[in-house]
């Protein structure tokens, strides 16, 4: 408002005086100029104080110098109307930032404010920060999920829109974690909170968002490392022209055409436009300082888990020690996992509920990142997590070598100090993300590193797919930290994770960047980068974001300046008086200030841009993978389960896999020949793009038809013996094709599907 009131006098002060001059006032309109000057030159002194004071020379001193040379030569139009472009420059960077801003300012005003608590079976309307992790919380239509959570209905449909940008409802079954600051989309549902209000993933990003916001205001860094040598150089060619030609007025026309507004208003407008443009994709940056950062990153380090693989881990198997039962072995991993808050112990916690088993309620509950959870469970002390001690069992070391042949990561159970069991999980390396690391590649990155807590055999399978440098396992949080201590004295670092143990390692990093969708709320505050989207491509985004808005940053400070200088020459030389270069100066400081705002257009970047109808049929077409993935394990377990002592059920789960092909998969293969495939080729320059993928539909044509030829031959007796060889290799073979088929596919094409993807035109 002070803002706004020094412009309101300072126009009123410049109208007032024209209107008296054309009145034959002079004198008085005189008077009115110059106390428009003095109501600009006040503020402009405090402002240089208080650079002085921080230990900065302000190029505000310019304008000072030219308020105040402006009165001492009588050029009372010059110095009102340099106060009016002082006031209204300072007006405009307010608007461009608060424009900027808006999006930053929305996410923390969304914030969950009120919770439903059940107490005594009946959900009570409670403050959100009275939520205790382990509270049942009841969840109505169009209310906001208060803290993160686990879904105990038997499913809940959730926008999350204002986090991730995805406009589509996302659906959430029971057992599965949930982020707060998401909406309920569908009907009511209830959930247990796995963190507090203040412990919450979205709290952190409130945080980080606040801070950002006050981290835009004063970003001039660029404007202060052009002083040290602005400054002077405006001083000398303005005491030049006036040691030369003896005139005063000469000196006060360089200094007002060097006023230095394109420094003080491009740098901030274009960096908050950049902040604003990365919240609108889905990550919250904090500050200029970091999102500097982000664009001149050369090292990527990234967790594994929940990073570059899905997050949700499956179980696959659980293997009861001898003696043991492997279903109570999952109930007493679920019963403590239940209040963790790990992606791991989210997966153990769904297969238990899946198989309907019954959690007893854990007590004196403990976590310690990167080894796990203990509890006790009805008197006796269970421990989840790594193996305990150093000593390893005949039977433990065949888990560990099963492990390492399936790519599974295990994780042991222990009844009071005894290993009791194991749980074998798998996690699928995310779809986007070796498009993601590519584009990083392109955008700058030099180098990428894997750090993870898990075994070497599963993280080297993860960075064999996806081309990683190097990779540095069984890490515990120190060794992570030292780790990326190590990349960060070659070069600026970046490292990405999502868990607890994540955390100090973010710290050490240049740029620590936490997946915020799922990540822990310790991991949020740690970083400067938050991903709200559970998507890594959008750290690509965000990084070609970075580099266009210092690009854009430069290029109109840069600009500005050198119409500044230019003005400059002229003003020395006589050609261009002290008014009619106030004037020019205003409309360079316009210029640049839009030019900074283009920060906040969306760009092409490294991102290739679809258009609408492509869009939709990546979407639709993804969707149908994800309803024929699960399936297709039929067709492997028909193959193992191929025997010549029972050819009637052989022929049966034959004439299923059969149908399943013929029915579902080969019209939905042939459907994206005709359709995808094309508008693919068109996006991609040609269709050499997509030959190799036609090839696929191809052999698995074959396959299909041969499979077809041995159930004409079997007829009603079942497979023959001689058949049972070719049988196998058939569906082996398909189920080999089909699975890197869908791989292949769903990281060149379905990766491309994200809400900011869709095409605009790039400037």
């Amino acid at each position: 408002m002070r803002r706004i009131a020094l412009l309101a006098g300072t126009l009123g002060a410049l109208t007032a005086g024209s209107a008296l001059h054309l009145l034959g006032g002079a004198t008085a309109g005189d008077v009115v100029w110059a106390a428009g000057t003095v109501a600009a030159l006040v503020p402009a002194l405090w402002w240089v104080v208080s650079a002085l004071r921080a230990g900065r020379l302000g190029v505000d001193a310019i304008a000072v110098l030219a308020l105040g040379g402006a009165l001492a030569v009588g050029e009372y139009l010059a110095g009102a109307v340099i106060g009016v472009m002082l006031a209204g420059g300072r007006v405009l960077e307010d608007y461009a930032l608060r424009r900027a801003r808006r999006d930053l300012t929305a996410l923390y005003e969304r914030a969950p404010r009120e919770a439903r608590r059940y107490e005594e079976g009946v959900p009570c309307r409670i403050a959100a920060d009275e939520v205790r992790r382990g509270d049942r919380l009841l969840v109505p239509s169009g209310e906001m999920v208060p803290v993160d959570g686990v879904v105990e209905s038997e499913g809940a449909l959730l926008d999350e829109s204002a986090l991730s940008g995805e406009s589509l409802p996302v659906e959430h079954r029971k057992g599965e974690g949930v982020p707060s600051g998401v909406v309920n989309a569908g009907p009511p549902f209830d959930m247990r909170a796995t963190a507090s209000a203040a412990d919450s993933a979205y709290t952190g990003l409130v945080r980080l968002a606040r801070e950002t916001e006050a981290g835009s205001a004063p970003i001039v860094r660029l404007a202060d490392r052009f002083a040290a040598w602005f400054v002077p150089a405006t001083l000398l060619p303005a005491a030049g022209a006036w040691l030369i030609s003896g005139d005063a007025v000469r000196a006060v026309a360089v200094l007002v055409v060097a006023t230095p507004c394109p420094l003080l208003l491009a740098a901030p407008a274009a960096i908050a436009s950049g902040l604003s443009r990365t919240a609108r994709q889905g990550v919250v940056v904090k500050g200029g300082g970091a999102l500097e950062t982000l664009g001149r990153a050369r090292t990527l380090v990234l967790d594994k888990t929940g990073t570059l693989t899905e997050g949700r881990p499956q179980v696959v198997d659980v293997l009861a020690a001898p003696g043991g039962d492997p279903e109570e072995v999952l109930r007493l991993a679920a019963a403590v996992d239940q209040m963790s808050s790990h992606v791991l112990a989210a997966a153990i916690v769904r297969a238990a509920r899946t198989r309907g088993l019954a959690l007893p309620a854990p007590e004196d509950v403990s976590e310690v990142p990167g080894t796990g959870a203990s509890a006790l469970v009805r008197g006796r002390r269970v421990r989840v997590g790594k193996a305990p001690g150093s000593r390893s069992s005949p039977w433990e070391a065949a888990q560990r070598a099963r492990a390492a042949l399936d790519g599974a990561m295990t994780v042991w159970v222990s009844l009071d100090d005894q290993v009791t069991g194991v749980v074998l999980l798998r996690d699928a390396v995310r779809g986007d993300a070796g498009r993601t690391l590519r584009r990083m590649r392109s955008a700058g990155i030099d180098r990428v590193v894997m750090l993870t807590g898990d075994r070497a055999e599963v993280a080297e399978s993860v960075a064999a797919v996806l081309g990683v440098d190097r990779v540095l396992a069984e890490q515990t949080p120190a060794n992570k930290v030292e780790g990326v201590r190590d990349e960060a004295r070659r070069a600026t670092t970046m490292m990405v994770g999502d868990g607890i143990n994540d955390a100090p390692a973010l710290a050490a990093a240049d740029l620590g960047v936490a997946m915020g969708a799922r990540g822990t709320a310790a991991s949020v505050q740690m970083a400067d980068v938050v991903l709200t989207a559970d998507r890594i491509d959008r750290l690509a985004d965000a990084m070609d974001v970075a580099r266009r808005t210092r690009r854009i940053a430069l290029q109109s400070a840069g600009a500005g300046m050198a119409l500044s200088l230019a003005a400059m020459a002229a003003a020395a030389a006589g050609a261009l008086p002290p008014t009619a270069g106030a004037v020019l100066q205003e409309v360079i400081d316009v210029a640049v200030i839009l030019n900074a705002l283009r920060a906040l257009r969306a760009a092409r970047g490294t991102r290739l841009p679809l258009d609408r109808p492509t869009f939709d049929l990546l979407r639709r077409f993804e969707r149908e993978h994800a309803e024929l993935r699960p399936p297709l394990e039929l067709i492997r377990e028909v193959a193992d389960r191929l025997r010549p002592d029972v050819p009637g059920d052989a022929l049966a789960d034959l004439w299923r896999v059969h149908a399943f092909l013929t029915g579902d998969l080969l019209p939905h293969e042939h459907d994206e020949e005709s359709r995808l495939y094309p508008a693919m080729a068109h996006l991609l320059g040609g269709p050499e793009a997509t030959v190799t993928m036609s090839r696929a539909h191809a052999e698995i044509d074959r396959l299909v038809r041969r499979l077809g030829r041995h159930l004409d031959l079997a007829a009603d007796r079942g497979p023959r013996a001689d058949q049972l060889d070719d049988l196998r290799a058939c569906l082996y073979g398909l189920y080999a094709v089909l699975t890197l088929h869908f791989a292949q596919e769903e990281e060149a094409y379905f990766s491309l599907v994200s809400a900011p993807s869709v095409s605009n035109a790039a400037d």
